[in-house]
């Protein structure tokens, strides 16, 4: 059911926030539990899974099995992936797509009836489950969306933001939220003893990305805020053919085009793959990303060539990315399309056990604001939209076996209302640091002006949602300064070899960042380090 906001939900409700694949899906396997669903956007607008084009991955076609599946994610992860947690997922894949299948997402199918598999990069089989090419993501959340609506469990509050979690003694005890977009709004204050936090990436901190604007980390901010220990944040993914036509979100070109035999050329039309990487165009996405931004940046250009492979056929494989073409005149059955990096998916994250749990009772993370060991430091395509349904339904199962107490008061408000609009310029400027210096390249002295910029950002923002998007820049760039090497999606110029010694995750919270952007503004002159360990 659809409440407003003045309608509260019981104090003894599990608490939700977000409305992308993780917060429907948890939602739906609690029924006919009580929850309380907090979406920023109406449901299906403003969650990054909604426009996921490539699909599921799942090992469910004849000759593959979850053990391949999980070796591939291994083989990506840069040398941290968990392979237990790998492995756990990829068998569950099957049964989570049946699952979806069950809400009524209509996959791709052949001419027998049997789910249709496609590749993507890295994968070393067809494992890719589709709708209609490029449709995945958009299908899912409106068949879970209608799913929510129908179910009278379910009350649905959109809307609304969370900007602060409220705790004591460790535990949860409330949300804060206030109005999307109203910064004079009052906040709104609700008691809860379980709160999910599915609020999704931290795509939008970056000038160039794939991601809604409601994706610009805020969930990981609020729980940081908290003491929530937080994981791998500086690994970051970098799509490498977002469709560079002047559009913020920049519209993507999926990973499956490529999988089909479409190529990235430079503007001589040379293809410049191959000498980089013995799979090409195939190759992970973090060397793909890399291999564009240095065509960009010696002024070549880069472009992903569909002619040949796709032709005509493109506007009905991939009827999403040839209308974002046809909207800005490009026709990609005849023209190359202009490309470029853009920030994707957060490998990092609010640390989570097997079941979701985050260090702070009560709270659970799913989807990708959490950071589940699954990806290590490079994600494999379409192991995300697979992650997020597999821990939403853990979740479900570990909340379903607890009571949960009621509160025994409303909480305080834990930031007093500013009245004070979000400031675009500042906005702006730390959209631009990021990419500049937390981007697809890094170095040293970049990171350290970024870290310095964002810690003063934090200190001195006027309005709750900018203070929470620079928490989280800062925790995405102390951490990758602190990471004195190169290892999958983070790429280091000044140290551009892995170092074995750093083959581990990266675990801090937010008072030790802190102390470290405290003293290397006292530093300016900054010396190795290991990976901050909380």
């Amino acid at each position: 059911m659809t409440n407003n906001i003045n309608t509260l939900p019981r104090s003894d409700d599990v608490i939700i926030v977000g409305g992308g694949l993780a917060g429907l899906f948890c939602a739906l396997k609690l029924a006919p539990r009580p929850v309380t669903l907090i979406s920023a956007a109406p449901l299906g607008q403003g969650a990054s899974s909604a426009w996921a084009q490539g699909g599921i991955a799942a090992a469910m076609a004849e000759g593959d099995t979850p053990e391949a599946h999980a070796a591939d994610t291994v083989a990506v992860g840069g040398g941290i992936v968990d392979e237990a947690v790998a492995l756990g997922i990829a068998r569950e894949a099957a049964p989570r797509i049946h699952d979806l299948l069950a809400y009524g997402v209509p996959f791709d199918r052949d001419l027998e009836g049997r789910l249709a598999v496609g590749r993507e990069a890295a994968h070393s089989a067809r494992r890719i489950v589709h709708v209609r090419g490029d449709g995945a993501g958009a299908a899912i959340i409106a068949a879970l969306s209608d799913a929510v609506r129908r179910t009278p469990s379910i009350r649905l509050i959109e809307g609304f933001v969370a900007e602060a979690l409220l705790t004591e003694d460790g535990a949860v005890t409330g949300l804060q939220l206030r109005e999307a977009d109203n910064f004079a709004a009052r906040p709104v204050l609700l008691a809860a003893r379980t709160v999910v936090l599915a609020t999704g990436g931290i795509g939008h901190l970056y000038a160039v990305t794939t991601n809604p604007r409601e994706a610009s980390g805020s969930g990981l901010a609020i729980a940081a805020r908290a003491g929530a220990v937080i994981a791998d944040s500086e690994f970051v993914q970098f799509h490498p053919t977002a469709i560079m036509v002047g559009r913020d979100p920049a519209p993507l070109a999926t990973e499956a085009l490529r999988g089909e035999g479409a190529t990235l050329i430079n503007g001589r039309g040379e293809r410049f793959m191959a000498a980089r990487h013995p799979l090409a165009e195939l190759a992970p996405r973090d060397i793909v990303a890399r291999g564009v931004f240095a065509e960009i940046a010696a002024g070549r250009g880069a472009f992903l060539d569909a002619r040949q492979a796709l032709g005509a056929c493109l506007a009905d494989k991939f009827p999403t990315v040839h209308a974002s073409c046809i909207a800005a005149g490009i026709d990609p059955a005849t023209q190359p399309i202009p490309i470029a990096p853009a920030a994707h998916y957060h490998m990092g994250g609010i640390a989570v056990d097997d079941r979701g749990r985050s260090s702070i009772d009560g709270l659970w993370a799913g989807g990708e604001v959490s950071s589940t060991g699954a990806h290590g430091a490079n994600r494999l395509a379409s192991n995300s939209l697979l992650e997020a349904v597999v821990y939403a339904a853990r979740i479900a199962d570990d909340i379903a076996g607890r009571a949960i107490p009621s509160p025994a008061r409303l909480p305080d408000a834990l930031v007093p209302p500013r009245g004070a609009a979000s400031d675009a310029a500042a906005v702006k400027r730390l959209r631009t640091l990021m990419s500049a210096h937390v981007g697809v390249i890094r170095d040293g002295d970049g990171l350290a002006e970024a870290v310095r910029s964002f810690a003063a950002f934090e200190r001195e923002a006027t309005s709750i949602a900018v203070r929470n998007m620079a928490t989280a820049a800062l925790l995405v760039a102390a951490s990758a300064w602190s990471r004195c090497e190169s290892r999958g999606a983070h790429f280091r110029s000044d140290h551009s070899a892995d170092v074995p010694a750093l083959a581990q995750r990266t675990m801090t919270t937010l008072t030790v960042v802190r102390e470290f952007a405290d003293g290397l503004t006292e530093r300016p002159t900054p010396r190795a380090a290991q990976p901050m360990i909380a």
